[in-house]
């Protein structure tokens, strides 16, 4: 019986202890507050100060305490959802370290291009898809606009913008892009006075030879402002429309058909094609 007695003692003895260090350990961990938000930006480009500040600037619109809250009463699912819900990010991770520091780990949505689809601009990445234009999270990627269908969606300029950002000399040229239809895509130059109709999204090589042979032998002896409209979309030739003497500068006004005071320079293109 003393022995039993003895046993039950102990036992009681032990979980009077356990629930005194709960208590304890509950009473220290309230006392222990979120003391800041440390972002860690994974497989993003480096350094991030943009992706983290937008993290940051976010989490101000956390309806929850989260700096200066008992930090175990931080609800690291709760803000890995709310950050989840935007488009900017792979994926999220929170947890809140030892030190009492709410730890952020994004892996960003890369955007490879900025798009302005009538009324709407987004940002697209590598595979196409949609990532919100949210001014936290403004990126300096190629600038494409136009009226895109599901027939010819952004995507599909994604070769013509990273041809372009890759080339030494285009990549200085081209301010942005516009798309009037798959077969009318036009890069705008940074120099004032006209515009370049590419054509599709095929023969780049081929086209950017031609347009570099029309800004080294043409445009500096017949005047920068001669033509409103360079096109390199037919095969072999390039072709020049006049600028309407009487009409100015009409900038970014397309046409397909041009008038007959057109130059055809397919012997220029012929003398510089590789």
């Amino acid at each position: 019986m003393r022995k039993t007695l003895l046993k039950w003692l102990l036992l009681t003895a032990l979980f009077a202890y356990a629930a005194c260090i709960t208590i304890w350990a509950n009473g220290v961990a309230a006392l222990n507050v979120c003391k800041g938000i440390d972002v860690s930006i994974e497989n993003g480009r480096a350094p991030d100060t943009i992706t983290r500040h937008g993290v940051l600037e976010e989490l101000k619109h956390f309806p929850g305490k989260i700096i200066g809250a008992p930090a175990n009463s931080v609800n690291t699912r709760e803000i890995e959802r709310f950050l989840g819900k935007l488009s900017n990010f792979e994926s999220v991770n929170c947890i809140v370290n030892t030190d009492g520091r709410l730890d952020v780990r994004v892996v960003p949505m890369v955007p490879a291009m900025r798009v302005f689809d009538g009324d709407k601009s987004y940002y697209i990445n590598k595979d196409g898809k949609r990532i919100e234009s949210k001014a936290s999270f403004f990126v300096d990627v190629p600038v494409v606009s136009g009226n895109f269908s599901e027939k010819f969606p952004p995507r599909c300029l994604l070769s013509v913008t990273k041809f372009v950002e890759k080339d030494p000399i285009l990549s200085k040229v081209v301010a942005m892009i516009e798309v009037k239809d798959q077969d009318n895509i036009f890069l705008i130059p940074r120099i004032h006075g006209h515009v370049i109709n590419l054509g599709d999204t095929n023969r780049l090589v081929e086209k950017r030879n031609a347009i570099i042979a029309m800004y080294k032998k043409v445009l500096p002896y017949k005047g920068w402002e001669t033509y409103d409209t360079i096109s390199v979309k037919f095969d072999g030739q390039v072709v020049a429309s006049k600028r309407d003497k009487s009409g100015g500068n009409h900038g970014a006004i397309y046409e397909n058909d041009f008038d007959p005071d057109e130059t055809t320079l397919s012997e220029l293109f012929d003398e510089h094609e590789e």
